[in-house]
């Protein structure tokens, strides 16, 4: 048996059986699944299994989080269920069928945003980096720069520029080619046509608000003219102007016969596309990004930006798990245009701290668990570095309260940041290195942000821990309860008492206390989730372990296994994760009768524990039996 076969078999039946995956892929450390009802997925059971680390549901998908190993369960699933695996981009368009429209917005803004971010990250450390040796008066008694003393860091200053520039200057290249290469259109021409929004012989889009009317150049055609204006850094132009050319292309495609489409669609659509974006798309869009860029703007900087900020810091997290968080993306992108740099970006940052302090904070608390430090440590480690699902999703939205206590945190941190006008160059590392991306004047006020938001989520987290982790205590291991806990019958019949039933080995209670059922019913149930641990091939006999240690054992009939399996007819076998209410065996009670075997049925703690009988008569299957202290 493959290591995670067992677990992936458990799986298959808690995500609703395999005509309940409508498609499943996999990323580094997640299965991803896109269900057809998501209702039927047995969240609190799929986490129950050793090798769950958590679930989520995100834009569509419903996703199981594993771990390095995800290759290898994901190889063993697929090999069980019989269903084939798609690629990412495959389940993202199927998992769209489960979004509304602002989801499906969302989601493509990510997506058209996710393959520019490392650059914009590379971009704002460049910057920050400059920013620390051609701006920060550290030497000579605070009077001059390092690159002031230093040709060397005067060079490299002058030399990184370069890199800044092809990365912010030219982003509408970025943006053009992502918008056709995630609508599947030709990626060439969505990369010349960026170049066409920043050409050199345009006038610098930096250098339009200086420059008066008349001045600006024009492309002159006689009964009109059009300005020579480029969008350098401008997000809302290119976009507008991307998804023109894919909706162009598209078109001509459509119309044009095959024999001459070589020629007519990539020069229709990049030709109108181009005009559009220069006479239409482009003045529209520098003005609803301005608009957009103006109202974040003022309401950073408005007499009540504490408010604004306590309520983006409190929210952002959540929006994460909406996935609108994937607009902020294109508003920083505007503001660093507008503005020279933005306010929203270092709040972003504070909540992935806050959320990376929550789970430091259960690290903490939960040292003693071991299943629990294998994901909290590695999710802790990549939330301050800015990757913050494994933190929010594996374990903070999990127990809930640690969810909480980062938000709180994050508020507090936003409101301190942005009443300190503390701001951005750009895009960063969302975690502890984002301080390099923070103009140098701001960096002290922005290191004393972070330290709220470790300490107050931490300080939240650890003290509402003490009194909520009550299902395991700190060192994994379950609680003993104040109050009994209930176990419902696995049959319907009547109740006999264990020490009335004719096996003596079962009434003397050698075996452990329990009860027993004369059946009327011939369909045994599990009466609690957990692995099946016995299993007669006979199909008489069942044992049960619950993730708590809880076994029960239920033996059906009296002397039944001399019938060698006649009469009864499993439904699982020894290994096999049951969820509460699954069918076991079902049992042929005129059989039974027939060969003369007593219907009376044993059900058995082995473990030792006392338990105390609530009923007497009738039991229908599911319903409270005994009290177990």
């Amino acid at each position: 048996m493959a290591k995670f076969t067992k677990d992936a078999t458990a799986l298959l039946k808690l995500v609703g059986g395999k005509d309940n995956i409508q498609a499943v892929s996999h990323c580094v450390t997640r299965m991803r699944f896109v269900l057809v009802d998501p209702s039927k997925a047995d969240v609190d059971g799929i986490e129950e299994l050793p090798s769950t680390k958590g679930t989520f549901t995100q834009s569509g998908q419903f996703q199981v989080i594993i771990g390095n190993e995800v290759q290898e369960y994901y190889n063993e699933f697929t090999k069980i269920s019989g269903i084939e695996g798609v690629s990412k981009d495959e389940i993202k368009q199927n998992a769209k069928s489960q979004q509304n429209a602002i989801q499906k917005i969302m989601t493509t803004m990510g997506e058209i945003f996710a393959p520019i971010i490392p650059a914009l990250i590379v971009g704002g450390l460049i910057l920050g980096f400059r920013n620390v040796i051609d701006s920060m008066a550290i030497m000579e008694g605070g009077t001059k720069t390092l690159c002031d003393v230093s040709q060397f860091w005067a060079g490299v200053d002058h030399f990184l520029w370069l890199i800044g520039e092809a990365i912010f200057h030219f982003l509408p290249v970025g943006i053009t080619w992502s918008i056709t290469k995630k609508m599947g259109t030709t990626q060439i021409l969505g990369i010349v046509l960026g170049i066409t929004l920043v050409s050199p012989q345009l006038l610098n889009a930096y250098a339009v608000a200086g420059t008066a009317a008349a001045d600006i150049p024009v492309w002159n055609f006689g009964s009109f003219t059009v300005q020579m204006i480029g969008y350098q850094a401008q997000v809302i132009p290119a976009m507008l102007a991307g998804f023109a050319l894919v909706y162009l292309e598209k078109f001509f495609r459509k119309i044009s016969p095959s024999y001459i489409s070589m020629i007519v669609v990539p020069f229709c659509s990049l030709l109108l596309a181009v005009i559009l974006a220069h006479t239409v798309l482009g003045p529209i869009g520098w003005t609803i990004g301005d608009w957009i860029s103006g109202i974040v703007w003022a309401g950073l900087n408005s007499p009540v930006k504490w408010l604004f900020a306590a309520v983006f810091g409190f929210v952002y997290a959540p929006l994460v798990i909406t996935g609108l968080h994937h607009m902020t993306n294109a508003i920083d992108s505007q503001l660093i245009s507008t503005f020279g740099g933005t306010n929203l970006w270092p709040m972003i940052a504070l909540s992935n701290i806050a959320q990376g302090s929550a789970v430091l904070a259960m690290i903490v608390l939960q040292k003693k668990n071991e299943k629990a430090q294998q994901l909290s440590i590695p999710a802790c480690i990549s939330c301050y570095l800015g990757v913050t699902e494994p933190a929010m999703f594996g374990v903070n939205i999990k127990y809930g309260f640690p969810f909480i206590s980062a938000m709180i945190g994050s508020a507090l941190a936003a409101t301190w940041s942005v009443s300190m006008g503390v701001t951005a160059v750009s895009i960063g590392v969302g975690g502890l290195p984002g301080i390099l991306s923070i103009f140098p004047q701001y960096m002290v006020n922005f290191a004393i942000a972070m330290l709220i938001a470790i300490v107050v989520p931490f300080a939240l987290t650890y003290i509402m821990g003490k009194t909520r982790l009550t299902d395991v205590d700190l060192y994994g291991k379950p609680k003993k309860l104040n109050t009994p806990l209930t176990f419902v019958s696995p049959m319907e019949g009547k109740i006999v008492p264990l020490n009335q039933v004719e096996d003596k080995v079962f009434a003397s209670g050698t075996m452990g206390q329990g009860f027993a059922v004369e059946l009327t019913n011939g369909t045994v149930r599990a009466p609690f989730s957990g692995e099946v641990t016995v299993a007669f091939p006979t199909g008489h006999a069942y044992g049960i372990k619950r993730e708590d240690g809880l076994e029960v054992l239920i033996h059906i009939g009296m002397d039944t296994v001399a019938l060698n399996g006649e009469g009864f007819s499993p439904k699982v076998q020894q290994g096999d994760y049951v969820n509460a209410g699954d069918v076991l065996v079902e049992v042929d009670l005129e059989v039974v009768k027939k060969e003369g075997k007593s219907l009376v049925s044993p059900v058995v703690f082995p473990n030792g524990q006392t338990i105390t009988l609530e009923t007497s008569g009738a039991v229908t299957a599911g319903q409270n039996v005994v009290t177990i202290a």
